[in-house]
């Protein structure tokens, strides 16, 4: 059963990371992803990629964060890349159109905020 934001929610992120990471997805492709929460308000989602995998362009419709907890992720934004390493958190206003790829392997959380 997994945890719920009415009653505390708590996640092992250690464990939801070896699974992703035993996943078929990531074995197949370099990625794999669970959504820990999805709420009106909030998404939460923890992605694994392995060294040298990409998730392609994209943009969220709301403010994220991306947590990088290991490795280390680079984002191409419009004007720069940004470099995410352990430890390290990026904010992307809504509609800012990036990739992402691992430079080492990797996990972050995304936090994609309120639609309000």
């Amino acid at each position: 059963m997994e945890p719920t934001p009415e009653h505390g929610g708590l996640f092992d992120l250690v464990k939801v990371a070896e699974e992703l990471r035993a996943s078929a997805a990531y074995l197949r492709d370099g990625h794999a992803a669970r959504t820990l929460v999805r709420e009106s308000d909030q998404r939460l989602v923890l992605v694994a990629l392995r060294a040298g995998a990409a998730i392609s362009e994209h943009q969220a419709s709301v403010t994220a964060t991306v947590h990088t907890l290991s490795g280390c992720v680079r984002l191409q934004l419009p004007d720069r890349a940004a470099t995410v390493d352990a430890g390290q958190v990026l904010v992307l206003g809504k509609g800012l159109r990036h990739d992402v790829r691992a430079e080492r392997d990797s996990v972050f959380l995304l936090t994609l905020g309120w639609q309000g």
